[in-house]
């Protein structure tokens, strides 16, 4: 057992008690992180005068030698250690001798684990907004393709107006954006550096923090010791953003799931994104949309993890805090993988214009668009409702569209009715004509997509 701490103790841990109590297995992840923060440590440490210049110059090429040999595979980080800190300062006393013996100087596992953490979490999110940046783009080559591609909008899964392919992704769209918002918000509040804070009162050496935390690239130093240990806002933050993320991909994967089935056939998704059945050789599934779906669960459970785990700490730091590591970890690894196979598959797909365009003429979509046409003859809209009610019923009964109904049969149910009827309900004449800024019509979008061509060169 190697470990930082033992004057105290007059009998070893008991065997299950160090293996409960060990982070080893999870925390070696951000080896990396930890090696960073102690170089910055001990550049700071020897500008106070804390460390001489050879003290410094020799523990940085030990931790640098470690770093190289844990990357290059020459040396392994085995659960010997209790964790990752325990792993890289007994190593470095290992190859360096005494000098190492000072690498721990003015700072605590309680600090030392909120900066691992806080690197770790900070180069995650970064790596998940790139994948996100990706997305969006995506989406928004879409819209620009299928501005015209009409398709039906549902709301209760009932067919209810007609709309554009570059609409309906331009809601997704939307979404993502939002979400880069907030992946931006976080990075902002959580660029604080918590090194120097001790076990939760500080130290009495000369820390120079602000110099620590500008190596690191933070903005600054936390500002409450205390709080420095035992904040996990942002890995709460993180994971709530995440799980936005995650609920917004796959609500996109169960309409993809829907679309790509017999019944819609508005999309096939392509043949590396599917697979097929061990016993129904017909069958192309949507595995990776369904898997999406599914790994939302994942991302849902750490964040419901953590909250409860920090619900009733007292300050400051808790080993109950060590658990923030292993669901957290997974579900940056589920994000980072869901956003970018989503990606690919959204990337690949094979829409079917005029599959999707008949579907929208044969649901009495342009409902409404009979409706508006009969006030904008001077019938009350609440008749008119009714008037159009009833004539869906009688297309029903009869097994034609709006558009295939003679005009006398319009004429009598209301004498309203008037040749233009036809025009006003095409399905050509819907899309077209609702040109609100946020509505399908193709000014409006051509104003959106302009709209996100300047957030895109502004944010990304």
């Amino acid at each position: 057992m190697a470990q930082l701490w033992g004057g105290r103790f007059t009998k070893e841990t008991d065997q299950l008690v160090y293996n409960f109590n060990a982070s080893i297995n999870f925390d070696k992840k951000f080896y990396r992180q930890d090696m960073e923060g102690s170089m910055a440590h001990v550049k700071m440490l020897a500008a106070a005068g804390i460390l001489t210049e050879e003290e410094k110059d020799t523990i940085l090429a030990g931790i640098e030698g470690i770093l190289r040999d844990v990357e290059n595979g020459s040396l392994v980080i085995t659960e010997e250690y209790e964790d990752i800190h325990s792993f890289v300062e007994a190593t470095l006393i290992d190859r360096i001798g005494d000098a190492g013996k000072k690498l721990h100087t003015g700072r605590s596992r309680n600090d030392q684990v909120a900066l691992d953490m806080k690197l770790y979490s900070r180069d995650e999110l970064t790596a998940i907004r790139s994948e996100l940046k990706s997305l969006i783009l995506t989406c928004h080559d879409l819209m620009k393709k299928h501005i015209h591609t009409a398709m039906p909008g549902f709301t209760h899964l009932q067919k209810a107006q007609p709309l554009t392919l570059a609409h309906h992704i331009g809601a997704y769209m939307e979404m993502f954006k939002r979400d880069y918002g907030r992946l931006n918000d976080i990075y902002e509040r959580m660029n604080y550096c918590p090194l120097g804070s001790g076990a939760l009162a500080g130290t009495t050496y000369p820390l120079d923090r602000e110099m620590t935390a500008e190596l690191l690239g933070f903005y600054g130093p936390t500002l409450n010791s205390m709080d420095s240990v035992s904040d996990r806002d942002y890995v709460i933050e993180l994971l709530s953003a995440l799980s936005i993320i995650m609920m917004h991909l796959s609500r996109f994967c169960e309409e993809i799931i829907l679309w790509n089935s017999n019944e819609y056939r508005f999309l096939e998704i392509d043949d590396a994104y599917s697979t097929g059945s061990s016993i129904m050789p017909q069958k192309k599934n949507p595995d990776i949309a369904e898997l999406v779906r599914g790994k939302t669960g994942r991302v849902y459970g750490a964040l419901t993890s953590m909250l409860t785990t920090m619900k009733g700490l007292p300050l400051a730091y808790n080993k109950d805090m060590q658990e923030d590591k292993e669901l957290t970890f997974d579900a940056y690894d589920t994000v980072k993988g869901c956003l970018a196979l989503f990606n690919g598959m959204l990337k690949t797909i094979t829409f079917h214009p005029e599959i999707m365009e008949n579907s929208a003429k044969n649901g009495f979509t342009n409902a409404t668009d009979a409706a508006d046409y009969l006030v904008n003859h001077g019938v009350p809209f609440r008749d008119a409702h009714g008037i159009v009610g009833r004539l869906v019923l009688y297309c029903l009964e009869k097994n034609i569209s709006l558009d295939e109904m003679p005009l006398e049969e319009y004429r009598a149910i209301s004498p309203a009715f008037q040749e233009d009827i036809y025009e006003a309900i095409s399905l050509k004449t819907c899309i077209e004509k609702r040109n609100t800024i946020g509505a399908p019509g193709p000014e409006a979008m051509e104003k959106v997509i302009a709209i996100n061509e300047k957030w895109i060169k502004d944010n990304m």
